[in-house]
C-alpha cells in the first residue's frame, strides 16, 4: 500500500462543497476524484482532505491523500486523473508520502484568500470568485481591524454554529486587507481555521470597511465569544484555499513578499 498526496485546484462553483455527501445533494469534488480513481484502476479509496471547502468555494491549493494498492507510476497520477475529470478540477501534482501523513492532521497551517469586488458595478471576468460590494471600503480601517485579529486567541465569535471542533483557540498569523484594481483581498494565514472563520472574519472587516464597527471594537468583539457580535458571513464564492504547510517553515518566510510583519 502507498500513501499518495495529492495538491489540486478547483472552481467550486459547480459542487456542493468537497465533502462526499447523498449524491441528491450533487457533484462534491470528493466524490468527483473517488469515482474518476475507481474508474482508473478499479479500486474504491477514501480521501482525507486539508480543509472541507464549503459549497461555492474554491481552492489553488487544495491537498488531499489516500491509501492505495495500485501501482501506477506516481508521476503519471495527475495526467491519468486529469484525463478523466472535469475541467474544473486539476490534479498539480501527486508524490507518495509516509504513511502516517495525514492530509488534515499534519498540516502546519493554512492560508485563505478572500476577494471582493468593490467597483460599483461588477466585473463580469470576477463574478463566480469575487463577492460584490458596491459600497466604497475603507481599506485602512480594514487593516488597523485586521491587526487586532491577528496572535492566538479564542475565536469562538467567529465559529458558526454546526462546526464540529471542541475548541476554539487558534492564531491567526496574519490577516492582511489590500486593494488591487478595484479587488479588496483579504488573505488570512493561520494554524486552522473554525467553521465559517474565514467568512465571519471577513464580514465583520466589511462592516469595519462600510464604517459601521470601528476598529478599536475587535477586542471587545472577540472578547464576548458571542457569534452574533462578528455580523455577517461573506458569501462562499469570494473564497479560496491557496496554501497548505506541511513543514515547520514559518508562513513569515514562505510569504515574506506577500504578509510583511507589522511593525
Amino acid at each position: 500500500m502507498r500513501n499518495i498526496r495529492l495538491r489540486l485546484a478547483y472552481d467550486g462553483t459547480n459542487y456542493h462543497g468537497f465533502q462526499r455527501q447523498h449524491e441528491t445533494h450533487g457533484p462534491t469534488i470528493q466524490g468527483t476524484l473517488e469515482a474518476v480513481w475507481a474508474k482508473l484502476v478499479e479500486e474504491e479509496v477514501t480521501l482525507a482532505t486539508a480543509g472541507r471547502t464549503d459549497t461555492g468555494v474554491h481552492a489553488s491549493g487544495q491537498v488531499v491523500n489516500f491509501m492505495t494498492s495500485a501501482r501506477i507510476p506516481v508521476e503519471k497520477i495527475p495526467k491519468a486523473f486529469n484525463s478523466l475529470l472535469p475541467r474544473d478540477i486539476r490534479i498539480l501534482q501527486a508524490e507518495c508520502v509516509p504513511n502516517d501523513f495525514n492530509a488534515r492532521w499534519s498540516a502546519k497551517w493554512k492560508r485563505y484568500d478572500y476577494q471582493m469586488d468593490n467597483n460599483l458595478i461588477p466585473s463580469v471576468f470576477t463574478r463566480l470568485y469575487a463577492s460584490h460590494v458596491p459600497i466604497p471600503l475603507n481599506v485602512d480601517q480594514m487593516q488597523m481591524a485586521a491587526n487586532l485579529l491577528e496572535g492566538r486567541h479564542n475565536f469562538k465569535t467567529f465559529a458558526a454554529a454546526g462546526g464540529a471542533s471542541k475548541t476554539f483557540e487558534r492564531t491567526l498569523y496574519r490577516c492582511l486587507v489590500k486593494k488591487e484594481q478595484g479587488l479588496v483581498i483579504v488573505t488570512c494565514v493561520g494554524d486552522g481555521f473554525l467553521y465559517h472563520m474565514v467568512r465571519i472574519i471577513v464580514g465583520t472587516l466589511m462592516d469595519v470597511g462600510k464604517g459601521r464597527i470601528l476598529p478599536q471594537e475587535i477586542p471587545g468583539i472577540v472578547a464576548s465569544q458571542e457569534r452574533k457580535q462578528a455580523r455577517m458571513i461573506a458569501p462562499a464564492h469570494g473564497l479560496s484555499l491557496a496554501h497548505v504547510n506541511y513543514t515547520n517553515e514559518s508562513p513569515f518566510e514562505v510569504f515574506k513578499d506577500l504578509l510583511p510583519k507589522n511593525t
